[in-house]
């Protein structure tokens, strides 16, 4: 790999770039054809959707990643009895990385459909084939090389919402700061980017774009592409999250035709853990944006259609067949849909919130605020696992965090082990019964936060220039609005017969749409708990598929 990868995938290198073995590539012939390319056949170029997974039979690749600015770089070369290739080939999406043939090459190109097919089929080679596909992904986003570029101030609220997003799908990019770095400024000149038009983004194909939205980014990198408008899916699911993820990959893995839908990312709010230790099978915890990425290409391993960033914004449908309405006038046909939209960020009532929202008051904590937090003190306002996991991850990386809760402790709220781990650290004060007041700053910048004890009124004043919000959340079902939905007094989804007689747990009032995850009226709002409902309403889609005649013939 590249010089830049870390050690710990440089230790993987065989993992990553296996050779394969005489019987090994006989029992991959059957899922490719044979392909030849003469010397200097560019075989794949960063920006444009690659013909599969190349497989070469004789002959060198060179692989080279290019991230828009300077030379390419070298990443390393192929030879018989290895391939070419990454998660991109798994689903159909642009490649990272350029492919250029060194000589004469003989191969056997496997495209994306019979990639998974062989995943699959050859369940010992398929796993050798999906780790080294994922520990080259990781390769890539370590290194920072390949993938979009984005230019502008590193304190811009715009960067910081586009660095998130593309962090939180997966895909390799790097920023770069507009006033210091040479290379930002001689494409800002070459292009004549007036400042006030930043950030700008470099996708691979070429294409300059001036401060895009994330569905426009995720069109002009490959992550989105237009629906296949005749297609009938067995299922939709909407919402990428735990739930939304487990369904899809217990549905596509029984053969049922899945499509989800998701209009951030995918993840939810579990992606957004810095590390979740309670979760059965890892003792020694994970993180959850690694947790849900490996759900993520696990769905796609199975032939799960991604359609992310994209909102639904209407279902409709006489219940044997459903539209639901998304972005850009697009529709998706389905026999059955599984709501599981999750909750979004509960914000504070405070008047001049959204102006220092992206750029000092923070949702998320991940290693991009970390960085912008970093040697400072800053404050945390939560008292659930969620906080207390952000809480100790930015105690490792700033001089220190104030943790504000409403309640009078944090027990009642939050996981053993996270209070006792919250009380070790000497940079974390804790301070109960203790809400927001005030914020202050200008420019988008926050400069002072006051905070107000709610038994004393006493009202304390600290230069804070970031604050992390972790108050919970509520249900994303706005868009259910005018569908026919029952939902209950607080917005939740209602499942079960006592909603409609004869429906199962996880059905709602209209038949064939389920509902599981923490939109759901009395789901336990826990990971694990969002992972089971989603393998259970599996089965309840086969049962009502099967009853109401409407499975794929």
């Amino acid at each position: 790999m590249a010089p830049s990868v870390s050690p710990t995938i440089a230790a993987r290198r065989d993992q990553m770039f296996p050779v394969l073995t005489d019987a090994d590539i006989e029992r991959m012939r059957r899922f490719g054809e044979a392909t030849a390319y003469a010397a200097g056949d560019h075989i794949v170029t960063a920006g444009t959707v690659s013909p599969g997974l190349i497989l070469i039979l004789s002959g060198k690749v060179d692989i080279t990643q290019a991230g828009g600015l300077g030379p390419r770089e070298a990443i390393i070369s192929h030879g018989a009895g290895n391939f070419v290739g990454e998660l991109a080939q798994l689903s159909n999406r642009p490649s990272l990385v350029n492919a250029e043939a060194n000589g004469p090459v003989e191969a056997i190109v496997i495209p994306s459909q019979r990639l998974r097919d062989l995943m699959v089929q050859e369940a010992n080679l398929g796993e050798r084939v999906m780790r080294a596909l994922i520990l080259r992904r990781v390769g890539l986003l370590e290194s920072g090389a390949s993938g979009p570029v984005v230019i502008g101030p590193p304190g811009s609220g715009d960067v910081l919402r586009l660095q998130g997003f593309l962090r939180r799908s997966g895909l390799p990019h790097r920023a770069l700061d507009s006033d210091t770095d040479p290379c930002a400024k001689t494409l800002i000149e070459r292009f004549h980017v007036d400042p006030h038009h930043l950030p700008i983004v470099l996708c691979p194909n070429g294409k300059l774009m001036h401060n895009p939205g994330e569905t426009e980014l995720a069109r002009c990198v490959g992550l989105l592409r237009p629906i296949d408008a005749d297609k009938i899916y067995d299922v939709a699911i909407v919402g990428a999250g735990p739930a939304g993820l487990a369904a899809a990959v217990y549905a596509a893995s029984e053969g049922l035709s899945t499509i989800v839908l998701d209009c951030r990312a995918f993840g939810g709010q579990a992606g957004a853990s810095a590390r979740i230790e309670n979760y059965l099978g890892f003792p020694t915890g994970i993180t959850g944006m690694a947790l849900m990425a490996r759900a993520y290409n696990q769905a796609q391993k199975f032939g799960v259609e991604m359609v992310i960033p994209d909102e639904a914004k209407l279902l409709d449908g006489d219940g044997a067949r459903y539209q639901l309405a998304i972005g850009d006038g697009e529709t998706v046909r389905s026999r059955a849909v599984v709501i599981a939209s999750g909750a979004r960020y509960r914000r504070l009532d405070i008047a001049n919130l959204a102006q220092f929202e992206g750029t000092s008051v923070h949702y998320w904590a991940s290693p991009i605020e970390a960085r912008l937090c970093q040697d400072q003190e800053v404050a945390l306002v939560g008292a659930g696992n969620s906080a207390g996991q952000a809480a100790v991850y930015l105690a490792s990386q700033v001089r220190k965090v104030t943790l504000l809760a409403r309640r009078d402790s944090l027990d009642a709220t939050m996981s053993r082990y996270l209070v006792e781990r919250i009380a070790a650290q000497p940079n974390i004060e804790v301070l109960t019964e203790t809400e927001v007041a005030a914020l202050a700053g200008s420019e988008g910048n926050l400069e002072t936060l006051r905070w107000r004890n709610r038994t004393t009124g006493e009202e304390t004043m600290r230069a804070i220039r970031h604050l992390f919000l972790f108050i919970g959340a509520d249900p994303n079902t706005d868009w259910l609005a005018n569908c026919n939905v029952a939902l209950d007094a607080k917005g939740f989804v209602r499942t079960g017969p006592d909603t409609t007689p004869g429906h199962g747990l996880m059905e709602t009032s209209r038949s064939g749409v389920f509902a599981i995850g923490d939109v759901r009226c009395g789901s336990t709002k826990r990971v694990a708990a969002a992972v089971g409902e989603g393998a259970q309403v599996v089965a309840a889609l086969h049962a009502y598929l099967a009853r109401d005649g409407a499975a794929r013939p």
